[in-house]
């Protein structure tokens, strides 16, 4: 500007400054056009650059759908020997960093992604292919589980027996010495809706190794036989191992992972639960779970405390006093007693929601729960003191009013309106198709209706479909609803079958090796956006059975790569087309065997 000015305010007498001052206005103007040029020179490389860098690191829509994913050669080493039960959300080997309340440290607390397992779990030394069933329901190989404790703890209760190479099952349990075809004909006189088909859905809270949910298969009846992790006794992994359905959990702080009004029976024998302690919440969780006109078996302490309280290291008058508070929280909660005899007290769910009303009085205990709290949300869903009342839109859900078995199976449910774009019609449509697809599998893998294939998981179901189609074959199907998934749920329990629900960013609750078979259903191209897909396929591995088989239907996008990684499971693959129809080049179905190997420690190599 100094220039400028000296030019515009020059005085007439100096014009023999104008010339040198016109030069420098030329020379300064050509300098910054020379500058102006080197800066966009250099703006237009870094873009050209920055435009290059990024179009490489992110490839277009176009380019991501059209390349499919590239196989990867994986190999997974070894876990060591003493990882041969894992189960990675409910390890022993974590319980300290939880608290004792309630018995919390047994609830489901999955390792952070730093500390997750990339190995495969080796089977127990010894370990032979299980004995297949029915023979299973009473006698498996003592190294499949080799628990000493339980055999030395439970051998006079007549729970089990080792001889020889193998466990025996005699049938006994701890309130039915006379085995359990005894005890289970006496609940029979006492309940005859489970000779009917009325009763169809069972749940077992505290089940031993499950020889009550295995005599109730004779008997047309699906008992989910659930227990808690624990060190000694593997009540769970045995109960798999004898082809029996059953789940690790424990009632604590957090809600089942099954949805509301589902079970048609709940049974307690001796299980040890404290009902009436923190407000009735343990009980509340039943009430919660079955559903309207359902039973709740409860044998063992207070019924019957007149005749037994001396074994039970307590005395008459506490024992009195804690079967008046059972009465009146059952009481408060809808329930009404239905049959008593000898050790075995059934309480039956009240139908009539007008039964509910009392629980508007603000003194009433405990209290109606709120409408914002959802019925069926139960994962990671923490347990509240308040009574969850059926929904009164759903009158056909009762027990007394939905079909008897197995006619249900193929009714529409009244719960499925809840499903987004759920209808009879569309039930009527997944039955057509699971039909039709079930065809094609058991041609795929003849195995499928044989001894070789009892413990089935279908992992990502929508309506139970699968299970539907293979009901006539000797196996039962554990029926996995995705956390993010629309909730059916509901209607698979309506259905007769049984489920749960679950995130398969995380591991399942169950034992290691205790599946035949697991099909999946575009679980990848469903869940690969949250879920580290490497993660779930070895977990897959975990709970699959040596020898066991796995059916992945997935789009043509995943599959190669699942093959890829397979390979470094030791499974051995096929790919194979589906049924006829118009996505056949857009999906594949993956056929697998994991082989059977042992640890390289292992005496049994």
């Amino acid at each position: 500007m100094k220039h400028k000015d000296v030019k515009y305010h020059s005085q007439p007498d100096k014009g023999f400054k104008i010339v040198p001052a016109t030069l420098l206005v030329i020379v300064l103007c050509g300098f910054s056009f020379y500058l102006g040029g080197i800066f966009c020179s250099e703006k237009t490389n870094l873009e050209g650059k920055t435009v290059q860098d990024v179009s490489k690191a992110v490839p277009s829509p176009k380019e991501s759908a059209a390349n499919p994913l590239q196989g990867k050669s994986v190999v997974f080493p070894e876990c060591s020997i003493d990882f041969q039960d894992y189960t990675p959300c409910t390890d022993p080997r974590r319980w300290r960093k939880y608290g004792v309340h309630r018995l919390s440290f047994l609830e489901r607390h999955c390792p952070p992604v730093f500390e997750r397992k990339e190995c495969l779990i080796p089977p127990p030394d010894g370990y032979k292919p299980p004995i297949r069933w029915p023979k299973s329901r009473d006698e498996c190989w003592y190294r499949n589980v080799p628990y000493d404790w339980i055999n030395k703890q439970k051998s006079n209760q007549n729970w089990l027996r080792k001889q020889g190479e193998k466990f025996l099952f005699p049938g006994g349990g701890t309130m039915f010495p006379k085995g359990v075809s005894t005890y289970v004909d006496l609940m029979q006189d006492l309940i005859p809706e489970m000779r009917d088909g009325t009763v169809r859905t069972a749940i077992d809270t505290g089940c031993g190794v499950a020889s009550w949910g295995g005599d109730l298969l004779d008997h047309g009846i699906l008992t989910v036989s659930l227990a808690p992790r624990d060190n000694h006794e593997a009540q769970v992994q045995f109960a798999l191992e004898r082809g029996i359905p059953a789940i690790l959990g424990v009632i604590s702080t957090q809600r089942l992972p099954f949805p509301s009004n589902s079970f048609d029976m709940a049974h307690c024998s001796r299980c040890l639960i404290p009902w009436t302690e923190f407000g009735g919440i343990y009980l509340l969780e039943v009430h919660r779970i079955l559903r309207p006109g359902g039973f709740w078996v409860l044998s063992g302490p207070p019924v019957n405390y007149e005749n037994r309280w001396r074994g039970w290291n307590t005395t008459v008058e506490e024992q009195k006093s804690d079967h008046e508070k059972l009465e009146d929280l059952l009481s408060s909660m809808c329930f009404k007693l239905y049959a008593k005899k000898d050790d075995i007290a059934v309480w039956q769910k009240s139908s009539d929601n007008g039964c509910y009303d009392k629980l508007a009085d603000p003194d009433a205990y405990p209290a109606k729960c709120d409408d914002s709290l959802e019925p069926d949300s139960a994962w990671y869903t923490p347990l509240r003191s308040c009574v969850v009342v059926p929904r009164p839109q759903f009158k056909k859900s009762a027990l007394e009013s939905l079909p008897k078995w197995p006619e249900r199976l193929h009714i529409a449910p009244e719960r499925i309106s809840d499903v987004p774009g759920g209808s009879a019609g569309a039930l009527k449509k997944d039955v057509s198709k699971w039909k039709e697809r079930a065809k094609q599998y058991k041609k795929l893998l003849p195995a499928i209706g044989t001894d070789k294939i009892r413990n089935v998981m279908d992992m990502n179901t929508v309506y139970g479909g699968f299970a539907a189609t293979l009901i006539d074959d000797p196996l039962w199907v554990m029926n996995v609803v995705s956390s993010y998934a629309a909730n059916t749920l509901p209607v698979i329990y309506d259905r007769g079958l049984i489920g749960t629900y679950h995130d398969w960013c995380e591991a399942f609750s169950t034992y290691p090796r205790t599946y035949d078979l697991l099909h999946l259903d575009g679980l990848f191209t469903a869940e690969s956006h949250r879920c580290d897909m490497k993660y779930v396929i070895l977990e897959m591995d975990r709970i699959l059975r040596p020898n066991g088989y796995a059916l992945i239907r997935e789009s043509s996008y995943f599959i190669d790569e699942i093959a890829s990684i397979s390979k470094g499971l030791r499974w051995g693959c096929r790919k194979e087309d589906i049924e006829n129809g118009v996505e056949k080049e857009k999906e594949k179905i993956l056929v697998c065997q994991k082989k059977l190997w042992y640890s390289s420690s292992s005496s049994s190599r």
